[in-house]
């Protein structure tokens, strides 16, 4: 009989709702609060030798990458960040750094500064060849790009649940490989235990976990403010369907990508090579430091990312704040070239 049901049924929701959004299944879900939670679940579990490499991209965001510098510096392997090409995330350029030696690739599907997509169906495919891992940061695409686990094979997937994913800071997941499931957790929470359903017989301590990758779950997973803003997220998600989405955002994106370059010289990567939710419009150099502050003021919301100026409109955004950022952006770029003169 189980005696707690509150403290399971929310978390099995959500686990059961990422998981059909990845095309995984439930078993395969842990319940992380961020990205560097789960990456550090991974590098406990990888095994790396002295003189191995761990590979990552150039520029890449920091959650992917100081887990993995931590484990390189305890096992006397090497950390080796892929220099990116001026016009994205060039998949060719990664694979090209692929050799016997190589033991991690721990990359995103598209790149944090300006959308550089990889083809992580080739990355998949190609450390299988070598036997290395695939570790993979889905917080700038989960929920904009169509992503399958069933097609890329990652070892393992870290994510928020915030950005495109539409939840709540300190919430996420980690889909974790069936190959790794039997792996060592980095806590020891009472919840993960074979049978902690029961309370009454919870001081029965066990040893054996909860079926699948839910012996990685953070402790108190059960977060009863956080779930429910997960849980609804996540179904409309569902409803909406991630394909239409990406869609949606595509054709939103490219407009605003061609017309930057159009009015403004504003460049970006190209279409074929970004992911097409995702934006970063380049300046030649570093974007006028007060950039984001004055578009702030005008109610436009956007980010400096290394020398990119990061866009990424969502559903709710329409055809009045496009114009107002292009409003913005003439009004004070023009400012700037005519006070420079």
């Amino acid at each position: 009989m189980i005696e707690a049901p509150d403290f399971f049924t929310g978390s099995e929701a959500v686990r059961a709702l990422f998981a059909r959004l990845i095309n995984a299944s439930a078993h395969d879900i842990a319940l992380v609060p961020a990205v560097s939670y789960g990456m550090a679940q991974a590098a406990n579990n990888i095994p790396v030798r002295a003189n191995q490499k761990i590979l990552t991209l150039a520029d890449e965001f920091p959650s992917n990458v100081y887990p993995w510098a931590d484990l390189a510096q305890r096992a006397g392997a090497t950390v080796v960040a892929v220099p990116r090409p001026k016009n994205g995330v060039c998949t060719a350029v990664l694979l090209a750094h692929f050799d016997p030696s190589v033991v991690i690739v721990a990359v995103p599907h598209c790149h944090w500064t300006d959308g550089g997509l990889l083809d992580l169906e080739a990355v998949g495919l190609a450390c299988r060849g070598i036997g290395a891992a695939l570790c993979i940061d889905g917080s700038q695409s989960l929920g904009a790009l169509p992503f399958d686990v069933k097609q890329i094979d990652p070892d393992f997937v870290a994510t928020g649940a915030y950005k495109w994913l539409l939840g709540p800071y300190s919430a996420g997941f980690l889909y974790v490989a069936p190959r790794w499931q039997d792996g060592r957790p980095i806590e020891q929470g009472w919840i993960a235990r074979e049978g902690s359903e029961n309370f009454a017989g919870l001081v029965n301590y066990r040893s054996e976990f909860q079926p699948g990758a839910r012996r990685f779950d953070v402790g108190q997973r059960s977060n009863f403010a956080l779930t429910p803003a997960v849980k609804a997220s996540l179904e409309l998600l569902l409803e909406w369907g991630v394909p239409r989405v990406f869609a949606t955002l595509k054709a939103r994106v490219d407009s605003i990508a061609q017309r930057a370059r159009n009015e403004l010289n504003l460049q970006s990567v190209p279409p074929h090579l970004r992911a097409g939710h995702y934006l970063g419009l380049r300046f030649g150099g570093p974007p006028p430091v007060d950039l984001p502050k004055r578009l702030a003021a005008a109610n436009v919301h956007v980010s400096v990312r290394g020398h990119s100026l990061r866009i990424t409109p969502h559903l709710w955004n329409n055809d009045n704040d496009v114009e107002t950022l292009f409003a913005v952006l003439n009004a004070n770029l023009t400012s700037d070239a005519t006070a420079e003169r």
